[in-house]
């Protein structure tokens, strides 16, 4: 939110800084999404300088960059990401997709992948998924649930075993 109110970045730059999808941001901007979320400022907590925002802010092409000590805590730990209730639903139908397209792909790389459990992998995978009938496959990129570049990091990881 504070990016949002107090700078002149654009909602990509914003989105891919604080790992949310373009439309959370919009929603975010426009009041849509809870009021209860509070306010944090990057900079009084160290992750931002106001040369890097500036730097930004003049290219609309440019990524924000955490300070160097802030990145190298970070990159360490990996964090399980969150995913709207919105989109839960669609879960089932990404792990169709990516098991009809890639079968081979293990079924821990699909749960890291959309955030989801080894038995809903299994049992789509076998086809005793409760709703089995309902689900049709839908590519995860398009429902929102990853990033392009996750899916493809996925399946140059595959290729190369």
């Amino acid at each position: 939110m504070w990016l949002i109110e107090n700078t002149a970045l654009t909602f990509n730059q914003i989105a891919e800084f604080c790992n949310l999808h373009l439309f959370e941001v919009e929603s975010l901007a426009n009041g849509d999404m809870d009021k209860q979320l509070a306010s944090f400022d990057p900079i009084a907590s160290s992750q931002l300088t106001m040369d890097e925002i500036h730097r930004c802010e003049q290219d609309k092409n440019a990524k924000l960059q955490l300070k160097q000590s802030m990145a190298d805590k970070y990159l360490l730990t990996k964090s399980h990401k969150y995913t709207p209730k919105a989109k839960r639903r669609d879960k089932p139908d990404a792990i169709l997709w990516l098991v009809k397209y890639y079968p081979a792909l293990p079924d821990k790389d699909i749960c890291d992948l959309l955030g989801t459990t080894k038995a809903t992998v299994h049992s789509i995978r076998n086809k005793t998924h409760r709703s089995m009938s309902e689900l049709t496959p839908r590519n995860p990129v398009n429902l929102g649930l990853c990033s392009q570049n996750d899916m493809d990091f996925i399946i140059a990881k595959l290729s190369r075993e």
